[in-house]
């Protein structure tokens, strides 16, 4: 170990195992809670106020707005994830339901487009794609198990408004035991992580820019710890003749980030409920999902929504963030009110 790699000591270090053990990581709704909220949303909706019109201030939330905040700052500054559970889903239509998830969501951050198509509430959700064989594909438009990445933005949000009929079980990992571990385990290999990787685009780079962008897994700014992995883009990077080839060393640190990952012992599987709302920081916390399967009701579908926010609380974000988040500031000049008909997001994407 060098001096210049060290354990990153904070809140975020977690143990799943531990985790499994306690429930102060669940935050529950009440009755009264749910209430504020109703009224709050059906008062705005006479307005005419929507998606992405609608912001915090626009919500009379009360003491709920104060139990947000205490989840904002848990998710950027302490344990980096919470699950929100007592949501009344069932007072609401599809469409409300998502402008009441938007307006939680507005408490934590603000919303940030998702794609180049400008969609600032993403529907995860089976749509017969393969992101294994479809570079345009993503991998949260099937019904396979995602391994473990993280997404854009400082906080990704996921609500259920739909189970799989079996499977579908949400894992988390904190990213920053798993730098720990590898620095433990292997710290040779440190150096590799905090160099750069090679990370695609899938079809989604701006008109004359490269279809790669490129950062390390772990950096730090201002005393904290920032971490970004997604195997799967890595390695679909490398079908584009101008992105280096990954060493033995770049493989044998990413084989070993999946093992880790995997470890029972590490990670915390939470089952999403119908109306569970779950929040997680993309910088401290890893993310997948265990593949499914859906009954034959269309209707009754896997189907969680999902938000990328922005909390403002961060002055900076180490350089190697910058062109990705380049990339959706061009996303964000067009931002699109959400589209509930599948058919008709499934033919979005497919362009």
């Amino acid at each position: 170990m060098t001096e210049s790699y060290f354990p990153y000591q904070h809140p975020s270090a977690w143990i799943g195992e531990a985790m499994r053990g306690k429930t102060d990581w669940i935050v529950t709704l009440d009755e009264s809670e749910n209430d504020t909220l109703h009224r709050a949303v059906m008062q705005v909706r006479q307005q005419g106020l929507g998606i992405p019109r609608l912001q915090a201030s626009d919500l009379a939330l009360g003491s709920l707005a104060d139990k947000l905040k205490h989840i904002q700052s848990e998710v950027m500054s302490g344990r980096g994830f919470v699950l929100v559970e007592g949501f009344d889903i069932d007072r609401y239509t599809l469409e409300d339901t998502a402008l009441a998830y938007w307006g939680i969501g507005m408490h934590l951050g603000s919303g940030a487009a998702q794609n180049a198509q400008g969609d600032l509430l993403g529907h995860i959700t089976n749509l017969g794609v393969d992101y294994r064989t479809d570079p345009r594909a993503r991998g949260y438009q099937t019904r396979l198990k995602l391994p473990f990445h993280n997404d854009a933005m400082d906080i990704v949000g996921l609500m259920c408004l739909h189970p799989a009929q079996s499977g579908g079980l949400s894992q988390i990992v904190s990213s920053t035991t798993i730098h720990n571990e590898v620095l433990r385990l292997r710290p040779d290999l440190m150096p590799v992580a905090c160099s750069d990787f090679h990370i695609d685009r899938r079809g989604e780079a701006p008109d004359g820019e490269r279809q790669y962008y490129s950062g390390p897994m772990f950096s730090r700014l201002d005393g904290r710890l920032f971490c970004r992995y997604n195997r799967g883009y890595i390695e679909s990077a490398q079908r584009l003749p101008e992105v280096p080839r990954l060493s033995a060393e770049q493989i044998e640190l990413m084989d070993l980030i999946d093992s880790l990952c995997n470890d029972p012992r590490l990670h915390l599987p939470m089952e999403l409920k119908r109306g569970d709302m779950q929040f997680i920081s993309n910088y401290t916390t890893l993310h997948s999902r265990t593949d499914y399967e859906d009954g034959r009701d269309p209707e009754r579908r896997r189907y969680l929504l999902r938000l990328w926010l922005d909390s403002g609380l961060l002055a900076r974000l180490p350089p190697s963030f910058e062109e990705r988040y380049a990339d959706m500031r061009v996303w964000q000049l067009h931002p699109k009110p959400p589209i509930f008909d599948l058919s008709a997001v499934h033919t979005e994407l497919a362009h």
